[in-house]
C-alpha cells in the first residue's frame, strides 16, 4: 500500500513519492537548548519518530537530520543571566535532550548538526542572497531578507501578501503571526550579545535563527529533499522563512512534503509554569512514571489533532502496558507444541496488514492501535480455549515485536525475560523491579540507580541474572 501523508503546503493528503526511490530524506526541527525540553516538545519529537519508523516499516531507508539550535536570542539571554559561556550553558541541555530521547526510545537521527558548528555555511548562503540582490545590509549593519524580492512568500502559511504591510524589519528570531516583514539573516553584534559573535563580510555578529536550518539542511540533505516536519507553531514564521531563503538562494524547490504536529494542552489549558501544569521529562520520571508509559500516552492521538495531557493518561498507559506484558508472559509460558500454529499465522498476517495500512494512511494511530487491540482479543479468546502451544506463541510474540517497530513501547523481551521471584516477594518490590528493568532498557541510568536505592531501603537487593532481574533479601 502506498504511503499517504497530509502535506501542509497544499493542505491535502498526497501519496508519498521520494526523490530517490526507496530512500527518504527527512529534516526535523530540533530543540533550542536553553532549557530542558518539555512534553509539548516531545509530543512533536515522538510524532517525527513515528513518521520515521513508519517509513522504515514500509521499506524506506530514511536519512533523518535534526538540528540543535544553540545560538539564538534565548540561548544568549539565558547564558548571560547564568553568567556562563554559551557553549557551557547549552552543553548541559544538549546532554539532557539525548538522555530524554533514550528514555522515550526515540530512534537517533543520522546527524544532529549544531548551529554554532555551521557558521561558515550560513555566511555562504547569506552571501549568495546578497549577490542576488535579495538581501541587503541596513544602517545598523545587520543583513535582512527582502520579502518584496520573493513573490512566493506566504505559500506555506497561506498569507495574502497583498493585504499585508511589508517592508518593516524584524530583528527578533520570533515574531507575531500577523507580522510580515524583512527578517534578519545576520545580526550585527551589540552589547546584549556579550562575547557571542563571529566575523563576517558584514562585520561581527551572529546568524538569524531561520538561516540556520536552511544552511544545515542543504549541507546534509541537498538543495531539495523529501520531508520537513515540526510543530504547527513553526509553520510561520520559521518554516515560511526557510522556504524563502532556500528557494531564493538555491533557485529550486526546497521541500516536497511539509508535515506539522498540533499543540499539546494540559488539563485542556495551555501548558505554563504559572498554572503549575508545565512538565519536563524529569518531572514525570520523578513522579514514578517510566519512559514507556510517557511515550504511550504521547503517541496515542493523531499528530494533526490537539493532544490533551493529564497525569491520568499516564496511569491509563501504565494499566495498558501492564496488560500487554501480562499477556506476553502468558504466551511465553505456554507448553511445547505446535497446536494453533496455522491460526496464529492467520491472526498475525491480518493484524500486520491492518496495522501497516493504518500507518500508511497519514500515520493513523487510532486505526493502528485498533488492529493491535483486536489482535489482543483474538489471542485472549484462543488462550481461554486452550488453542495455542509454544510454537504458535512464538508467531504471536513476533507479531508484537513487529508492532513495536513503530510503537516502540511494548518491549516484549523485557516482559518475558523477568525472572520469577519467590512467592513471598512483596508486590511493591516486584513493581520496582519492573520499573528498574524499563529504566535500564531506556538507558535511564540515574532512574535505575534511584530504584535500586529504593529496593535497598525496603530490604532487597536486585541481582541481574541471565534469565532477568531477581529480588534477593538483604541479610
Amino acid at each position: 500500500m502506498a504511503v499517504k501523508l497530509f502535506n501542509t503546503l497544499g493542505r491535502r493528503l498526497e501519496e508519498f513519492h521520494s526523490i530517490e526511490p526507496g530512500k527518504a530524506k527527512l529534516y526535523t526541527c530540533g530543540p533550542t537548548v536553553y532549557n530542558f525540553a518539555h512534553i509539548g516538545n516531545f509530543r512533536c519529537y515522538l510524532f517525527e519518530d513515528i513518521l520515521r519508523r513508519a517509513l522504515e516499516y514500509h521499506g524506506y531507508e530514511v536519512t533523518q537530520v535534526m538540528n540543535l539550535t544553540d545560538v539564538d536570542d534565548k540561548t544568549i539571554r539565558d547564558s548571560r543571566a547564568n553568567n556562563m559561556k554559551l557553549a557551557d550553558f547549552t552543553a548541559q541541555y544538549k546532554k539532557a535532550f539525548f538522555e530524554d530521547l533514550d528514555t522515550l526510545r526515540i530512534e537517533r537521527a543520522a546527524v544532529y548538526p549544531e548551529a554554532t558548528m555551521h557558521i561558515p555555511e550560513m555566511i555562504d548562503m547569506i552571501q549568495t542572497l546578497m549577490d542576488k540582490g535579495i538581501a541587503y545590509q541596513s544602517d545598523d549593519k545587520s543583513v535582512y531578507f527582502s520579502i518584496a524580492k520573493f513573490p512566493q512568500y506566504g505559500q506555506l502559511a497561506k498569507i495574502d501578501m497583498e493585504s499585508q504591510r511589508i517592508g518593516d524589519r524584524v530583528k527578533n528570531d520570533e515574531y507575531s503571526k500577523d507580522s510580515v516583514g524583512d527578517f534578519a539573516l545576520w545580526k550585527a553584534w551589540d552589547d546584549k550579545d556579550g562575547d557571542v559573535k563571529w566575523d563576517s563580510p558584514w562585520g561581527p555578529g551572529r546568524p538569524g535563527w531561520h538561516i540556520e536550518c536552511c544552511a544545515m539542511s542543504r549541507k546534509y540533505l541537498g538543495v531539495t529533499f523529501d520531508l520537513h516536519t515540526g510543530g504547527i507553531d513553526n509553520m510561520f514564521p520559521h518554516h515560511e522563512d526557510e522556504i524563502a531563503q532556500s528557494e531564493a538562494a538555491n533557485g529550486c524547490k526546497f521541500v516536497n512534503y511539509w508535515l506539522h504536529c498540533e499543540h499539546l494542552t494540559v488539563n485542556r489549558q495551555k501548558m505554563s509554569k504559572s498554572l503549575g501544569n508545565f512538565y519536563t521529562m524529569r518531572d514525570l520520571l520523578a513522579k514514578g512514571y517510566t519512559g514507556d508509559e510517557i511515550r504511550w500516552a504521547l503517541i496515542g492521538t493523531h499528530y494533526r489533532s490537539k493532544l490533551n495531557f493529564d497525569l491520568g493518561s499516564l496511569d491509563q498507559a501504565r494499566t495498558a502496558l501492564k496488560k500487554f506484558r501480562t499477556l506476553f508472559a502468558r504466551l511465553a509460558a505456554l507448553p511445547a507444541g505446535n497446536n494453533g500454529v496455522e491460526e496464529a499465522k492467520e491472526l498475525a498476517a491480518k493484524a500486520k496488514q491492518d496495522f501497516a495500512d493504518a500507518f500508511a494512511d497519514d500515520l493513523n494511530i487510532a486505526r493502528g492501535l485498533a488492529a493491535v487491540f483486536m489482535f489482543n482479543r483474538e489471542i485472549n479468546s484462543g488462550l481461554a480455549a486452550g488453542k495455542f502451544g509454544a510454537d504458535a506463541a512464538k508467531i504471536l510474540l513476533d507479531q508484537y515485536r513487529d508492532f513495536d517497530r513503530i510503537l516502540g513501547s511494548l518491549d516484549v523481551d523485557a516482559a518475558i525475560n523477568v525472572a520469577p521471584a519467590s512467592d513471598d516477594t512483596p508486590a511493591e518490590v516486584l513493581e520496582l523491579i519492573e520499573k528498574r528493568t524499563a529504566a535500564k532498557k531506556a538507558k535511564n541510568w540515574s532512574e535505575a540507580d534511584a530504584i535500586r536505592d529504593q529496593l535497598k531501603a525496603l530490604g532487597y537487593a536486585v541481582v541481574d541474572t541471565p534469565a532477568g532481574p531477581k529480588a534477593e533479601k538483604i541479610g
